[in-house]
């Protein structure tokens, strides 16, 4: 198998005791080896530390590191973002999964393509790792315009190039975290869609963004376009219904309850 060089990956973690294990063994199951996986805890009350660290002992590609004090997600991002030392970065929360090819198909992808910002189909399981019958796509190539549209990118789905990209940094904002990495990722590179489910996606877990009301959702992307990209207000609120708009469009053009390829 050929080497692309070191694939970075990005966990943040807070209180995933009860799903580390299983995202740890999808990354230990991947056909493409040449990884570090930057566990970025943030101050955990549960197992986590614990069990990240058994891992750890035995593979030093496991790299554990702990907030000084409660971050929250931006800040946890920002602190792996700084321990990342390989050329590619990859995402993945700490309560979901890859499968086995994702790193390998989706470097093959970018080199061949020349690409620096991609991301790749998924699907969405439970809290119980139950499958939900859910496929989500998206558009072939979003470009900056696109990427204000809508965040169509799934956080676990992405990689993009350091070494065009370079060292990405967030402001500290409670959600939206991951779509304020992606608007500023996309000022360096247009991101390209690769075809192929690659991932899963745990929906519905207490906390997460997608338990939410769409009036907190829309609270959320006005403050992510006002405090964070610094729009002025009739700007932040237009991205924001047009936000609300391509949601739609992207439940009715790309969630799917039938898999496809």
């Amino acid at each position: 198998m050929q080497d692309y060089g070191l694939v970075s990956i990005i966990t943040p973690s807070w209180n995933c005791g009860r799903f580390v294990e299983e995202t740890i063994q999808s990354i230990l199951a991947q056909t493409y080896t040449n990884w570090e996986l930057l566990f970025q805890d943030d101050c955990s009350t549960d197992d986590t530390r614990e069990l990240v660290m058994r891992y750890a002992a035995v593979d030093p590609r496991i790299k554990y590191a702990c907030n000084p004090k409660n971050s929250g997600a931006a800040i946890t991002r920002n602190n792996a973002l700084q321990r990342a030392t390989g050329r590619w970065i990859a995402f993945l929360d700490s309560d979901d999964r890859w499968l086995p090819e994702k790193l390998e198909k989706q470097l093959q992808f970018m080199v061949d393509n020349h690409y620096a910002f991609t991301y790749h189909d998924y699907t969405e399981i439970d809290e119980q790792g139950n499958d939900l019958g859910v496929y989500v796509s998206g558009p072939a190539h979003i470009t900056r315009k696109g990427m204000y549209a809508f965040c169509w990118v799934g956080c676990l789905t992405v990689m993009y190039d350091a070494q065009k990209v370079g060292l990405i940094q967030i402001e500290d904002i409670k959600k939206n975290n991951d779509y304020a990495m992606w608007l500023k990722v996309i000022t360096f590179a247009d991101c390209y869609h690769l075809p192929k489910c690659l991932a899963r996606y745990r929906r519905g877990r207490k906390g997460s963004i997608s338990t939410h009301n769409y009036a907190k959702l829309l609270n959320w992307h006005y403050r992510l376009f006002r405090q964070t990209d610094h729009k002025n207000r009739l700007m932040a609120l237009g991205l924001t219904m047009i936000n609300m708009i391509c949601g739609i469009y992207k439940k009715l053009c790309y969630v799917s309850k039938i898999p496809f390829r």
